[in-house]
This record gives C-alpha cells, structure tokens and sequence, in this order.
C-alpha cells in the first residue's frame, strides 16, 4: 500500500526555493538548517523530512545553533504576535512566570542565551526543574541538550507544516 504526501508537504516540495527557505526560517531560523532542509526536497514522507531535518540539526556549527537560538523568546514570555511560542509554551501558569524570567536570566549570564527547551506537553514547573538543572552545565553540554531539545522543536514545528500548509493566494483583481 502506497501514501501519498499530504497536501501540506506536497505543496512544501513544490514551493519556489526561496519560498520553501522563508517557511523553513519560521520553523528554525538557522539559515544553514533551512538550505540543508530544502536542498533535500522533494520528500516523499512526512517521515523523510524529519529524517532530513534531524541530519541538518547535527551538522550545525555553534555559530549556526546561536543564530537558531536568537530567534527563540525566553521561557515564559513568548514573543507578541508569535503563536507557534505562545502555544507551545502554554503549559506555563502565569503563577510561574516570573521564576521562569529570573532563572532565565541567571542562565542567560552563565550562558550567553535564553533557555531552550521543547515546551509542548511540559508544565511549567518541568521546565522550572530543567532549568534549575540545566543552569549549572558546562558549555558543551548545555549545547549539545540544545541541539536535541531545537530538534525536538523543529520537528514539532516541521509536522505542522506539513500538515497544514494552503495553497498561496491568487492575487485578487488589481492586486500584484
């Protein structure tokens, strides 16, 4: 039995390059994951794009996962406008924010970034106790549970996409 890619996905493959680019920078703003990610195009899968998306995160320089991590609002302050963050950060009560933003802080100094981490399912209080833990790392190794927890992300992200992406627009009467 043989699947067809869905619709999203389809229309992804078949997307200008420079379109497919700008909807990958919206998933992960790392230029060189976004032209790793849709060089490989066409993806017959979902599944394959994943793959591909996996295979671009651990080709990542430190340069590249610091220009992925500029575009990620701290934990517990989702960006305005942003509806990916703010739904994937809603595990958080308003009761935690503010712990949130001041250990965020005290990582940012010890880190030179926000913390990252994959907020979908997690409460508040999880990401809290990652944290707390995670302060405390060594440069390596926080950067290496970056990789995994922007992957998780991305993937996140990327299944949307897939799922979900419309046709463009047809310009209406007078439009250009």
């Amino acid at each position: 039995m043989t699947s067809s890619a869905p619709p999203g996905l389809a229309r992804f493959n078949a997307a200008a390059d420079r379109d497919a680019v700008g909807l990958l920078h919206e998933v992960c703003a790392s230029r060189a994951w976004g032209a790793a990610v849709a060089g490989g195009r066409p993806y017959a899968t979902v599944g394959e794009l994943l793959d591909a998306a996996d295979a671009a995160m651990a080709g990542l320089t430190a340069a590249d996962l610091a220009e992925a991590m500029a575009a990620h609002p701290p934990i517990g302050r989702p960006a305005p406008g942003d509806a990916a963050s703010a739904r994937e950060q809603s595990g958080v009560r308003d009761a935690e924010r503010a712990k949130l933003l001041e250990l965020n802080l005290a990582y940012q100094e010890r880190h030179g970034q926000v913390f990252l981490i994959c907020a979908t399912g997690r409460t508040g209080e999880e990401m809290l106790a990652a944290l707390r833990e995670r302060i405390h790392h060594d440069a390596g190794t926080e950067r290496e549970i970056v990789r995994t927890e922007l992957g998780k992300i991305n993937r996140i992200r990327l299944t949307r996409l897939a799922e979900t992406l419309r046709a463009p627009r047809a310009p209406a009467e007078g439009e250009r």
